[in-house]
C-alpha cells in the first residue's frame, strides 16, 4: 500500500490478541507506529478479546497462535460473528501443520510466521485488508507438501473433472489470482471491468467447489493452475 495513499484514507484499524503482554506491546508499538495503522485495542483473553472486537469493530484482527498447540483457534470464527467486517491475519508459532491448516479452514484470511520479519507482517496487514488472502512462502510450501498428491500417483479423476469445466479465461484468471493480482489488477489487464471479474471468479468458486480466494490459491497450487509464490 502506498503510504501517501495509507495516509490521504482512514487508517487500517488493527487489534491484537495474545497471550503474553510483552508480545502484545512489541507487535502494537511496531503497528501503531506505521504509516496508516492504528493499533485500536488489545487483549489478552479470549473473553476480552471478543469484547473488544465487538466494541471497535477493527478492519483486522491479529490473532497469535501459541506454540503447537492453537489454543486461540477457537476463538477465529466468534471473532467473525462479531465482527462485522474484521478480518483475521493469525501469526503463528506452531509448528503443526495441521494448526496451520485448521486456522485457515476456521476463517482467516492470513497467516504469519512469527519467524517473518517486520516487513513481512506489515504486508500481510495491508493484503488482508485489502481483501486478498496471505499465505507466506514457507507456509504455502508446507500446505502444498500436505496437500499435494505422492509422487507417482495420478491426479484424481473428480480435480480434473473440475478443472476440465473452466473456460480459457477463466484458467487465465485463476493464473493472476495466484500472481496476487487484485479484481482491479486483473480486470485492467484483461480489458474487462471489476464486475466481470467477480462474476467469473463466482464461476470458478463453484466449478472448482472452492469456499474463497484463500481455498482457491491453494488449490491451485495443488493442481498447477498457479505458480508457487518465488
Amino acid at each position: 500500500m502506498n503510504k501517501k495513499m495509507a495516509l490521504a484514507s482512514a487508517p487500517i484499524r488493527i487489534v491484537v490478541i495474545d497471550e503474553s503482554e510483552l508480545f502484545r506491546a512489541g507487535i502494537g508499538l511496531l503497528l501503531d507506529g506505521h504509516p496508516g495503522f492504528q493499533v485500536v485495542g488489545m487483549a489478552g483473553d479470549q473473553e476480552d478479546a471478543l469484547s473488544l472486537v465487538k466494541l471497535e469493530q477493527p478492519d483486522v484482527a491479529l490473532v497469535s497462535i501459541s506454540q503447537n498447540d492453537g489454543r486461540n483457534l477457537a476463538l477465529l470464527p466468534e471473532i467473525l460473528a462479531v465482527g462485522e467486517s474484521t478480518r483475521v491475519l493469525v501469526i503463528s508459532g506452531s509448528s503443526d501443520l495441521d494448526v496451520n491448516r485448521r486456522a485457515i479452514h476456521l476463517g482467516a484470511t492470513g497467516l504469519v510466521s512469527r519467524d517473518n520479519p517486520p516487513e513481512i507482517l506489515i504486508k500481510a496487514v495491508e493484503k488482508v485488508y485489502a481483501g486478498e488472502a496471505w499465505l507466506d512462502r514457507s507456509t504455502t510450501a508446507s500446505i502444498l507438501r500436505d496437500l499435494s498428491p505422492r509422487k507417482g500417483m495420478q491426479k484424481r479423476d473428480p480435480d480434473e473433472v473440475k478443472i476440465g469445466r473452466l473456460t480459457n479465461r477463466e484458467r487465465e484468471i485463476v493464473k493472476m489470482v495466484g500472481k496476487g493480482l487484485k479484481n482491479k489488477q486483473i480486470a485492467s489487464r484483461l480489458c474487462i471491468s471489476d464486475v466481470t471479474v467477480h462474476h467469473h471468479l463466482t464461476s470458478i468458486y463453484s466449478k472448482l467447489e472452492v469456499g474463497d480466494r484463500l481455498e482457491l490459491l491453494i488449490y491451485a497450487y495443488c493442481n498447477g493452475l498457479a505458480e508457487l509464490p518465488h
